[in-house]
């Protein structure tokens, strides 16, 4: 893991005079599994909007694998393999599992008639490859059932799916965890580490730092739109800027936090 995918060098984001991400520079190892944490309004969800090119960048450079993404639009950047799932579930509810599926199949093509046909053409072979992807994620019987119909757990379990048909290098994951109960959590950690080992680097802004612990390698801090530290997750726990930013400047030196 010594290859920089993602380098992100003195990246800035204002709206008017309000700064929420401020001279942020890091780099993602091909193949890490990083997290990012910080306290609600650090600027966790605003960085990863500026990396899937949702808003634009102030000032800085966005690369991956060397290759400059910070002008390039959204769709673009997703047929370079970055690819996100969202906090609050975004299915669409009046499709079929499947289908839903098959919607992260149309960032591989060129062309809305094309895309159209990913899910207008059955029997070929995205549908396919949709349904393979269904089957290896043990989601097989859910295939042809309403999105509307199904369990939430099963519901963020098909969202994964469908940010994996679009073959990501970089899959950004915003808090992957949330509203899972404990169950629910450890088979989405043993899923994700195995994402993680067929060659899918993962980057997840989550609050769960036993999930952190579990999943990552390294994590990186920010508050007020600063990073303030990086490291293993001990190590993040321990530094003193990190427990102020969690836990306020009179409890600084109190050991442990929860992200």
């Amino acid at each position: 893991m010594n290859t920089a995918l993602l380098d992100i060098q003195g990246l800035s984001k204002s709206f008017d005079s309000l700064e929420v991400i401020s001279n942020a520079s890091f780099s993602v190892a091909a193949g890490e599994r990083l997290a990012i944490i910080g306290p609600n309004g650090a600027g966790k969800t605003t960085l990863f909007n500026l990396i899937t090119g949702v808003y634009p960048v102030s000032a800085g450079s966005i690369r991956i694998a060397g290759e400059e993404l910070t002008n390039l639009a959204q769709h673009e950047r997703a047929r370079k393999g970055v690819i996100r799932t969202f906090q609050n579930i975004r299915l669409m509810a009046h499709l079929t599992a499947l289908e839903n599926v098959m919607l992260g199949q149309t960032a591989l093509i060129n062309g809305w008639w094309k895309q159209l046909s990913v899910i207008a053409v059955d029997r070929n072979k995205w549908r396919r490859e949709a349904r393979d992807a269904m089957e290896q994620a043990g989601l097989a019987q859910y295939s042809d059932e309403l999105v509307y119909n199904l369990p939430y757990g099963i519901q963020k379990r098909i969202e994964l799916v469908r940010a994996l048909v679009g073959r990501p290098k970089v899959m950004l994951l915003d808090e992957p965890a949330a509203g899972l109960n404990s169950d629910e959590t450890a088979e989405l950690a043993e899923e994700l580490l195995q994402i993680s080992r067929s060659g899918v680097t993962l980057i997840t802004v989550e609050h769960d730092m036993n999930f952190v612990r579990t999943l990552c390698d390294r994590v990186v801090v920010f508050n007020f739109g600063q990073l303030i530290a990086q490291g293993t997750p001990d190590e993040v726990q321990r530094d003193p800027l990190v427990l102020e930013a969690y836990l306020g400047p009179d409890h600084a030196q109190v050991g442990g936090h929860h992200a």
